[in-house]
This record gives structure tokens, sequence and C-alpha cells, in this order.
């Protein structure tokens, strides 16, 4: 019994059962497979028994491999290695190993699924049993060479075959969802049969490693393999954390080929395998496009809407001769009429109906009055927008703030120029327009629509109340900034332009070029 007081038997029995329970989960999933040809009641019965028979033809496997392994006696000579019994036992079970380990580990980078369904018959309740007990045996052959490669005491061997069969036979199926659902588990355990097979093949060939060298291992890649799921579950926590509809926006926009800041980068399977497509699956219309319509819900209202200093509206007060030229003037079909100033609305009226009252002599007050406007706050969520909109019946809605002062107006165009981007009217010229290496963009840009032609992350603070360029730019500078001014926001240089004393109207945007497209120019 003094065996049982050294340290090595209890790490090496401890490491065994973890193993031997590994080594089984193709066992217990083969086994699910056989036992669902069976009626409900009966799978746990032949589940039962079928592992209860190959546990004693493992521990009979076991006993004859541990009595070749003793025959130490040379049988042939090869050089100046001489080849036991025992080498001969050794050499192929750590071939074995080493075969299958790399197979299985191919087969998992690869990404193959196990064709578990393939070989799927009726059959009756013993039929089933034997097939259980010959797959076991089949598949119990590595676990046998293992438990002789890492423990030369053959009571040992056999606890631990029983014991890992034991809790196999418990915990079978939370066993198989656990091991599915952590594939990194299964990979470190196929690397550990690669090196308890190169122990064998160089324990055939009389070299001896000692086995704390293969504890030590072990016991250290557990321990970082522990950390690594302890990591995964907080990263898993903390993604639940975030909006459903941000994550989904997310993955969508790294399928198309588009980039994210580094501190939202993913480690998970399904993100690495979304960056492996090829970039032209998607063209730039396409990913500008679907780009709008996923970050349309993170928007505000005021980035949507036609800003206030833009809107073209009718004072009723003016005489008609004016109203009329302005209406046949501008390119718009409907226009706010307002008393005296645009907080004052009175409705919103098409520019037909207004030149039919012109002509007919009818007071245009009045005609609006029929048409009252549609009101909604800038806090308004752009999703449920849409909804209003669709009410508005063609029509646009006023923008107003908590003091009830108009900031500007949105119109079904306004929503489609923030998903397809910019389509400007004939009195407008493009917010953005290309200048020699760099572009010429108007202070009122609407930052979405920037940063995505300029390609870039940094532009959008979803923390931050502006929405248009000039925002960023004061924001940054403290203050408004004087033309001639630059503000740098690397790899972006923003030069003031154009600007008055209470706004910024034209700036001048370029990037810096990477740095492997600076050097092949200089070239």
């Amino acid at each position: 019994m003094e065996f049982l007081l050294d340290p090595s038997i209890w790490v090496g029995l401890l490491t065994l059962v973890v193993l031997e329970i590994v080594l089984g989960i193709d066992n217990l999933v083969f086994i699910a497979i056989l036992a669902d040809k069976l009626p409900p009641k009966q799978r746990d019965k032949a589940r039962l028994i079928g592992l209860s028979l190959a546990l004693l033809m493992r521990l009979a496997l076991l006993s004859l491999i541990s009595w070749m392994v003793t025959l130490t006696r040379p049988l042939f000579s090869v050089a100046s290695f001489s080849f036991s019994g025992r080498d001969l036992i050794l050499l192929l079970g750590g071939v074995f190993l080493l075969f299958k380990a790399t197979m299985e580990l191919h087969e998992r980078l690869e990404n193959r699924q196990h064709e578990e369904g393939a070989n799927k018959s009726y059959a009756s309740f013993w039929a089933v049993v034997v097939q259980i007990v010959v797959l076991d045996a089949v598949f119990s052959l590595d676990a046998v060479i293992t438990a002789v490669g890492m423990v030369n005491n053959l009571p040992v061997m056999m606890t631990a075959v029983v014991i890992a069969m034991g809790m196999m036979l418990l915990a079978s199926k939370p066993l198989t969802r656990f091991v599915n659902a952590h594939p990194t588990v299964v990979v470190l355990c196929l690397s550990f049969l690669l090196m308890i097979g190169l122990s064998l093949v160089a324990e055939g060939f009389g070299f001896h490693i000692p086995k704390g060298y293969l504890y030590a291992a072990i016991g250290f890649s557990i321990l970082i393999e522990l950390f690594n799921q302890i990591a995964r579950r907080n990263f898993i926590r903390h993604q639940a954390h975030r909006p459903m509809r941000e994550r989904t926006a997310e993955a969508i926009l790294r399928l198309m080929g588009g980039r994210r800041g580094t501190q939202q980068a993913s480690l998970n399977e399904g993100e690495e395998r979304a960056q492996a497509l090829p970039q032209e699956a998607f063209k730039d219309e396409e990913r500008y496009m679907i780009n709008g319509v996923l970050t349309l819900a993170s928007r505000s209202v005021r980035s949507i809407m036609t800003p206030r200093g833009e809107v073209s509206w009718v004072d009723a007060l003016r005489p008609q001769d004016e109203i009329r030229i302005q209406l046949l003037d501008t390119p718009h079909s409907l226009f706010p009429v307002c008393r005296g100033e645009l907080d004052e609305i009175i409705g919103v009226v098409r520019a037909k109906e207004l030149l039919v009252a012109l002509e007919t002599g009818l007071d245009v007050a009045t005609v609006a009055a029929s048409s009252p406007p549609i009101i909604v706050p800038d806090t308004l969520d752009p999703i449920n927008l849409l909804g209003v909109l669709r009410r508005a019946k063609g029509s646009f809605v006023v923008v107003t703030n908590e003091f009830g002062v108009v900031q500007g107006l949105i119109t079904p165009l306004d929503v489609l120029e923030a998903i397809a981007g910019e389509f400007p009217d004939e009195d407008e010229t493009p917010d953005i327009i290309a200048d020699g290496d760099g572009w010429l963009v108007k202070g009122g840009t609407d930052l979405h629509s920037l940063q995505l032609l300029l390609d870039s992350q940094q532009l959008v603070n979803p923390e931050e109340d502006y929405a248009s360029l000039a925002g960023l730019l004061i924001a940054q500078k403290g203050q408004l900034p004087l033309p001639g001014e630059i503000i740098d926001l690397p790899p972006l240089h923003f030069q003031i332009v154009d600007a008055t004393a209470y706004r910024v109207d034209l700036v001048r945007v370029t990037k810096d070029r990477p740095a492997q497209e600076q050097d092949d120019l200089d070239q």
C-alpha cells in the first residue's frame, strides 16, 4: 500500500481519468446515435448495458496490453537499437496515437463535420447493444494505449478506466454538450495525444522521458485553457450586454468587408469566418446602402433632417406676386407656409395648390390652414420616424426642439439619402466634392455619410450631441474655427476654407496615405 502515498501516483491517476473521459467523447457521440434508433424508453437501458459490457472489454484489453509491455527480452536488433515485445507495443501504440491525433486535428482545423448520421438503420434492442460494445472497443484502443503510456501501474490504469467509464455513464449527455460547445478543449486533448504518442515512440527506441515532464506540460496547458475559457465567458457576457441590433449590424458589416475600430474587434469563430470573405463580394454602392440601413437606428433625427438654414418656406404675409415668383423659381413641390417667421408654421401645401390659390385670389394662409403640419421632436428615434412619415402620405414632418423652435424638416427623400447617399436638387450643390487628393465638404454635411466615404471610424461619437462636420470641428477646437485654420484628427486633416462669424461653410479634408502606398509613390 506504500504506492498510495506516492504523489506521482495520484497525479497520474487524476490526469489519466481526465484523458480517459475526453478520449471517450467519440464513444458517447456514437452511442447517442445508436440509442436514437430505439424507442425512448429503451435508450437509457441500452446505454447502461452497452457501456457496462464495454467497460469489461476495456479492462480485459488493458490487462492484455499491460502484460505484453512487461516483455523486455530483446527479439531483434536494427543498427544500435534492440527491440523487445514491450518496445514494439509502445512503438505501434505511439504511431497509432500520432496518426489518430494528427487526423483528428486536421479534420477539426479544416472545419469538417463528423458524419454522425451516416450509418443509420433500425435494429432490435440487443443488436444496438452489440453495436455499442463493438464501437466502444474500437474507439477505446487509443484510450488503453494512452493509459499504458501515462502510468506504469496496472491497478492505477484500471482504476482510472473504471472511474472514467462511471463518470461517462452518469454524465454522458452534459459532457457531450460541453465538448460540442468548447471545441478548444478537444484540440487541447488531441495535442496531449500527440505528446503522449511521441513519448511512446521515444520509449520504444529506448529513450526514457520522465513522466513529470508530461505532467507539467499537461498541467500548464490545462491552466492556460482554463484562463481561455474564463476570458471567453467574460467576452460573451460583455457581448450579451450590447444591443442585439448593434451586434447584428457589426457582423453584417464584417461580412461586407467593412472595417471596425479595434475596440470593437471580435474574437469568436463566426467573425473570423466573416473576415475571411473577400472584400470584393460587395460593391461600394451596395456596402454604402447596407451600411446606411444598419446604422439608421443608431443615428439621430438631426443627422437626417434638412437643417433650418436650408429650408425653403413661404411667408403668407408677403405680397402675392413675390410668393408666385418664389414658387416658380424654387424646384420644391412642398412648402411650409408660415406667418412672418419659420417658427410660426400655418400648414404644409403643395406648390401647385398655392399657385392655383394665387390665381383664384384665395388667401394663402387660409389654404395652408387646411393642411396643418406634422411636428416631431428632435429626440425621436429614426425607426419610429418611419411610421410618422408613412402617416404623412408623401408630405414632410417638421422637427422642433424642446422649446418649439423649428430645427428643420424631414422628407422621405431625406431618409433615402441617409441610406443610399445624396440626391441633390437642381438648386443644390453636392455636400462632398472630390478636390485633387482631398475633398471639399460643406460644414453641414452629415458625419455618417462623410465617415463612410473616408473609410474612417473616428468621426461619429454616439456620446456627443453634434451630427455635422461643423459640429465636430467646433467641438475639437472648443470655439468657432477661423478660415485657414487646420484641425488634425490623424489620419484626417481639416482645413477651414470658408466660415462666417457664426458658422462653418466649407472645409477641405485630406487623408494621410498608408505607409506602403506612400513608399510606392516615392519610388
